[in-house]
Formats: structure tokens, sequence, C-alpha cells
């Protein structure tokens, strides 16, 4: 019978048949080492679209919608490529949403901001 190693550090392992790593920390290690590209880009990822979020959320009041430049936007770090949803109404306008804040591209470098109230009651 061959005795089996750890996946990670190569030490002999006891116990179980089907038993890969000889600890807790050598599989999450292992692990986090196997997933540690893909789970930082998704990490990058949700703090660009958690930042837009809270940019528009300092922006927009909740009961009301507003106008505003993109160069406003830009200037506080808005990234237009990210976000989490789009809504396109009847009269074909998509609004761009991260969470429940959203704007929506007015023309000549102009953007409505707005807040999605029903998407908290869902």
């Amino acid at each position: 019978m061959d005795s089996k190693v750890c996946l990670h550090c190569n030490s002999p392992i006891q116990g179980r048949a089907d038993k890969k790593f000889c600890d807790n920390q050598c599989r999450n290690d292992y692990n986090n080492t196997q997933n540690g590209k893909s789970n930082n880009y998704i990490r990058k990822v949700n703090r660009i679209i958690k930042k837009n979020r809270n940019i528009l959320e300092e922006l927009c009041p909740k009961d009301k919608s507003i106008k505003v430049r993109r160069q406003e936007l830009s200037k506080v770090g808005f990234s237009f490529e990210y976000f989490t949803n789009t809504y396109t109404t009847k009269a074909d306008k998509t609004y761009f949403f991260c969470y429940e804040y959203g704007y929506l591209d007015l023309g000549n470098d102009y953007f409505a901001l707005v807040y999605n109230n029903k998407v908290l009651a869902e």
C-alpha cells in the first residue's frame, strides 16, 4: 500500500483513505492558492461596484432624481464600465444600476441619477 502525502506540503497523511491534506491549514492554503486569481478578480470588481454605489448614494437624494455632469462623476472615481444590472424603459431608455442606485445617460455629458426604492421592498 502506497503512503499518501498532503497535496500542499507533501507530508505523510494518516487517517481516512480519501484524505488529501494533513490538516485544515494545508487544505485552506491549497484552496486559496488554487482560487486566488479568480477570487482576486471578483473582489476587485465588487470593490469597484461598491464604490460606484457609494458615489451614487452620496450624490443622489432618495426622494428625487438629479442631473450631474460626467466630469463630476469621473472626478470622484466613478467607473462607468461596472454596474450590477440594467433596466430598459418602454421608451427604450436604459438605466444602469449599482444595486438600488442608477444612472441614465441624458446625452451631452449629463446623467440623471435615480434611487430605486422598489428593490428594497422585494
